[in-house]
């Protein structure tokens, strides 16, 4: 439940706080004195559209917060400590800044969040409904989402399911006339691969070859001059003339340190490591030579392995930087032709999936249908009842759930399906249309609500279902925005009455021009404007019992003073007492 809500800076409204609580709370004022704003703060701590158009003149940002209580809330407690807000002595502050120029922000329990994340947490806490509603309703995709709130748990999991195998019908016909229709594309497709795999197929490479053969052919070339510094080192190493070379150095080294060895150890460990180079110079002296007569020029060898480089290079040139990005392409290939190869039997897979699906949509279509009609049934009964409370005693609202016929497909496919042994124009939502008819007087035929309805039996038949869709819901906080537009005299009587009845299990505001329903109101909360010549401020202020009455008096004949439209707010105020509902005295303002 909301308990306070707090404005500052939005359209004429410089900085006001609203103490709401349970029951009926109603909001009066003068036209353009921003009652509207009320609504439109609540919108936005919903997570609802910014408008940076909304700031108030002169200011940089708008600001809305909510304090809402947690108790009997324990999913949303549930969703708060998930976003990182905190609760405090079982309440949440939800916050949210309009910027007057740049983005706005949101956040709930002091955490920063996402406006979506906002939304998605408040949700469940308010349900606002404006005149903009009553023209929604006329709508046959409202209609229907109506019918399928009442119809509850049940009726949603078949929906869901439903919607879901649609989803999944859809992207399958997409898929298939994909294939279908890309016959040539992929004919040409499956040549480039088949003739890309032959030539690999013809060169036959080996892992890590080209990078082998490079190596390979760079010893090849230069064997000569490979042969010749070999040489050169084998001989500093070794001689063979009888000239100086490493071995004899090392040699008289060692000899020198050997024979002073027993006058100095330090002298004798150098004499050692010198014997440790010697053995070594041997091993690399005899590496070399084995290097430099392995050397031998083979020009047949270098053109065969240039020749199979060439042959490596124009593959790497087509399919791939090396040849393992050349076999892995062929590998890859080889698995896309054999499916470009089975394209009839991937048809005859998606042909097959596509008949399964069908078969079970038509399936939950029918048990979708049958409980739309019987929610239909038991929709139409309260919302009939509702209205007898709201002064339309003999009027009747019957809701049509029925389904259009379509032509015999050639072959499965599109917004088609068969149900029942009938084939019915389809959609995500299912076959059914929805159409609430509403015969006003007793004898009167049934018509649709954009044919038979006035304004004011209109706004009437919206709160009639919203009262009765609330009472399926968990809803705790309800918010109508001037849905009594085109009602007066008894009718806005009993408008007010079924307003305070719903208000005895729910927390209602109501934003009203009526003074008929204010009358019923356990707070009421007027919005006062003031102007000091050049800005206009409003402000929201509770009314007393006193100040009640020269409201009502103001809303009944435009002037505060009268007598008789005083009396006439004692008597509104009177008869509508017993209807109020049983709150605390502590929670009236009269």
């Amino acid at each position: 439940m909301l308990e306070e809500l707090r404005i500052s800076q939005l359209g004429v409204i410089d900085s006001s706080t609203l103490e709401l609580g349970p029951g009926l709370t109603v909001i009066t004022g003068e036209t353009g004195a921003g009652k509207t704003m009320v609504v439109t703060a609540l919108g936005l701590l919903l997570g609802g559209r910014a408008d940076p158009g909304a700031v108030r003149t002169g200011a940089k940002q708008a600001r809305v917060e909510g304090v809402v209580s947690t108790t009997s809330l324990a999913g949303f407690r549930e969703a708060v400590e998930e976003s990182g807000g905190e609760i405090e002595d079982d309440r949440v502050v939800l916050a949210r800044n309009v910027a007057a120029q740049g983005r706005s922000r949101a956040w709930v329990g002091g955490a920063s969040v996402p406006v979506t994340a906002l939304a998605e947490i408040a949700e469940p806490l308010v349900a606002v409904h404006g005149q903009s509603d009553q023209h929604r309703l006329l709508r046959a995709g409202a209609q229907r989402a109506s019918l399928d709130r009442f119809g509850g748990a049940a009726l949603a999991t078949t929906s869901e399911a439903y919607a879901g195998l649609w989803a999944e019908l859809a992207a399958t016909e997409r898929t298939l006339a994909e294939v279908l229709g890309s016959t040539r594309e992929r004919a040409r497709e499956a040549d480039q691969l088949r003739f890309g795999l032959e030539e690999v197929e013809a060169v036959d490479p080996r892992p890590g070859e080209d990078v082998e053969l490079a190596a390979e052919e760079s010893r090849l070339g230069f064997a000569d001059t490979l042969r010749t510094a070999a040489e050169t080192a084998r001989e500093a190493l070794s001689s063979e003339e009888g000239t100086p070379d490493a071995l004899g150095t090392t040699s008289t080294a060692r000899h020198a340190l050997d024979g002073v060895r027993e006058h100095d150890a330090t002298a004798g460990e150098l004499a050692d490591r010198i014997t440790e180079l010697g053995h070594l110079l041997v091993d690399v002296a005899g590496d070399v030579a084995s290097y430099a007569s392995s050397l031998d020029t083979d020009p047949a060898r270098l053109a065969g392995v240039s020749e199979r480089r060439a042959a490596l290079t124009a593959l790497t040139r087509k399919y791939g930087e090396t040849i393992d990005e050349v076999l892995a392409w062929a590998e890859d290939g080889a698995k896309r032709l054999l499916d470009l190869e089975d394209a009839d039997g991937q048809v005859g897979e998606l042909e097959a999936r596509r008949d399964r699906l069908r078969a079970e949509l038509g399936v939950l279509a029918a048990t979708l249908s049958g409980q739309r009609a019987e929610a239909a049934t038991r929709l139409g009964v309260a919302v009939s009842d509702e209205l007898t409370s709201l002064a339309m005693p003999h009027a009747t609202v019957t809701i049509a759930v029925s389904q259009q016929e379509a032509p015999v497909p050639e072959t499965p496919g599109g917004p088609v399906l068969r149900v029942d042994g009938r084939w019915l124009r389809a959609a995500s939502h299912g076959v059914d249309d929805v159409e609430f008819l509403l015969a006003a007087n007793t004898g009167a035929d049934a018509r649709p609500l954009h044919k038979g309805a006035s304004g004011g039996e209109l706004s009437r038949v919206m709160l009639a279902l919203e009262v009765s869709l609330a009472e399926t819901g968990s809803v705790p906080t309800f918010v109508f925005d001037e849905v009594d537009a085109g009602v007066g005299g008894k009718a806005a009587i009993e408008v007010g009455r079924r307003l305070a009845v719903l208000a005895r299990t729910s927390q209602v505001l109501v934003v009203t021009h009526l003074p008929q329903v204010a009358a019923y109101a356990d707070r009421h909360v007027v919005v006062h404007k003031s102007s000091d010549g050049s800005v206009t401020t409003s402000g929201l202020v509770t009314l007393d019992e006193a100040s009640r009455e020269q409201e009502l008096s103001r809303m009944l004949a435009g002037v505060e003073d009268s007598d008789s439209a005083r009396a006439h707010a004692r008597e509104l105020l009177a008869a509508a007492a017993p209807e109020r509902a049983c709150l605390p005295e502590g929670h009236r303002t009269g």
